[in-house]
C-alpha cells in the first residue's frame, strides 16, 4: 500500500512516531492512510457546510477500512473579494 512508505521499516521510525503524536492507534495506522482534502472555514459562506461533508467521507473511509487524515486546501470566497485589486 502506498501508505508504507511512511510507516513501515525502522527507518520510518521518525516519520511513524508523528502519527503517534497525532493520536492514531498501532490500527490506524496499520490501515491505508486515505488523505481527505477539505476546504472547510469559517469566512466562505460557501464552504460553512463542508465540514459535514468531510466528516461523512472520514466515516466511510473508516467504513471501508482505511484511516482517514484530513488536510486543508484554500479557500476563495469571489463574493468577499469583488471589488478590489485581488480580483485581477
Amino acid at each position: 500500500m502506498r501508505s508504507d512508505a511512511i510507516k513501515k521499516g525502522v527507518e520510518r521510525t521518525p516519520n511513524k512516531s508523528l502519527l503517534y503524536a497525532l493520536g492514531y492507534t498501532d490500527e490506524e495506522i496499520e490501515r491505508p492512510l486515505i488523505g481527505i482534502v477539505s476546504s472547510y472555514n469559517e469566512i466562505v459562506p460557501g464552504h460553512m457546510n463542508i465540514d459535514k461533508i468531510a466528516e461523512a467521507v472520514k466515516a466511510g473511509v473508516r467504513a471501508a477500512g482505511g484511516t482517514p487524515i484530513m488536510f486543508p486546501a484554500i479557500a476563495v470566497c469571489d463574493g468577499i473579494a469583488m471589488g478590489h485589486t485581488g480580483m485581477k
